[in-house]
């Protein structure tokens, strides 16, 4: 049985979803959406679980934004309450605050430490300078010294990546905020909310169009050469597997989650711990922090960097990004076909929700300007 749509899109996550809202609202496209699993909204998918608490499938996701105009684009989709994101890393048994910064210093070094200069005057007795810092490791005892790096940073980045910081971009643990004040919270950004209703609801809620449709369950490739699309095809899985691999693999960590429900009202002081040098898992996130649920029910969330699963996050290093170079060349060229890749797995990036919706709007705009040209034509 042939498809005719408008508008085809592969994957109904973040990207998807707006792709397709904007689409069917704006421009009243008939927008298909081919999605692998069985759910909406991508990695950011949240349920209820038996005892009707809220938790997050795929590992926590702490909404903040940098662009108000993210912002109000959401608030058409949901509610907000406060994102409240504090996280503590485990070390020694002693909790302390992460990202570092000066409690964390304090606390750790067993110092005081008033300001900033204080913090960079107590630091240089401990860095090992280093000119142009070519890699992970190098970037935090550069910034931080050796005792930071080995109890905070090192073991950590072993676990979640499966290779020596030496081994990864400079720009993986450049990710991290240090900090010489004492903000508590996991993110710089001031604007932290979550959805009051949870990320699902959020984008159920933007995909409620007759011109929208969504086909679960369902491979993309296995379909494809059923489908008859008239303008576009917004492709969001990996690059490499469009190609069929013609390059070769690119490489991704996956997690393995295990969640546990407790008859408590909370168990951890805030929604994370850390755990850079104990256990096989990377951290435990209670998700009901900042879910602020009133339930006398609470989930933990331990979670295990694997190689094996559906790709996560890509491992940035000068083998994988100079083959995704190849592959972008690829998909620069298939866009005279009105073929878009877009999306942490289409580009082999790390972004945050906020960003990846940022660029899926961006992306609508050529969308919309080429369409009109289409239509002119």
């Amino acid at each position: 049985m042939k498809i005719n749509t408008d508008v085809l899109i592969i994957g109904a996550g973040p990207v998807g979803c707006v792709i397709a809202e904007r689409l069917s609202n704006e421009l009243n496209l008939k927008c298909k959406i081919i999605e692998n699993r069985d759910h909406i909204a991508g990695n950011c998918y949240d349920a209820y679980n038996k005892k009707g608490v809220l938790y997050h499938k795929y590992g926590p996701h702490y909404l903040r934004f940098k662009n108000k105009k993210t912002y109000d684009y959401l608030s058409k989709f949901t509610k907000w309450i406060e994102g409240d994101y504090i996280v503590k890393s485990v070390v020694n048994k002693k909790l302390y605050s992460f990202p570092i910064n000066l409690d964390t210093l304090e606390n750790f070094f067993n110092v005081k430490l008033k300001n900033k200069n204080e913090a960079i005057n107590f630091l240089k007795k401990k860095i090992i300078k280093i000119k142009n810092p070519k890699n992970s490791e190098e970037v935090i005892l550069n910034k931080l010294g050796r005792q930071i790096y080995d109890n905070f940073y090192k073991n950590y980045t072993i676990k979640q990546w499966g290779i020596s910081p030496k081994k990864l971009d400079k720009s993986v643990a450049g990710r991290v905020p240090i900090r010489f004040n004492r903000n508590p919270f996991y993110v710089n950004e001031k604007l932290r909310f979550m959805p009051k209703h949870g990320f699902t609801q959020l984008f159920k809620n933007m995909t409620k169009n007759k011109n929208i449709s969504i086909i679960f369950n369902t491979d993309y490739f296995k379909i494809k050469n059923k489908i008859n699309v008239k303008y576009f095809t917004i492709y969001t899985g990996t690059p490499d597997r469009f190609f069929n691999f013609k390059y070769g693999k690119l490489d991704w960590r996956s997690l393995r989650f295990v969640f546990k429900t407790h008859k408590k009202k909370l168990i951890q002081e805030c929604v994370q711990y850390n755990y850079p040098n104990d256990h096989k898992f990377t951290r435990k996130v209670e998700i009901k922090h900042v879910t602020k649920q009133k339930t006398n029910y609470t989930v933990i969330s331990k979670e295990f960097p694997t190689n094996n699963g559906d790709p996560y996050y890509p491992i940035i290093n000068k083998k994988n990004l100079s083959k995704f170079k190849k592959y972008e060349k690829l998909m620069n060229n298939e866009m005279k076909n009105n073929i878009f890749f877009e999306g942490r797995l289409a580009r082999y990036k790390y972004f945050n929700t906020d960003e990846v919706i940022e660029s899926a709007l961006v992306l609508y705009k050529k969308l919309k300007k080429t369409y009109k040209n289409l239509v002119k034509s």
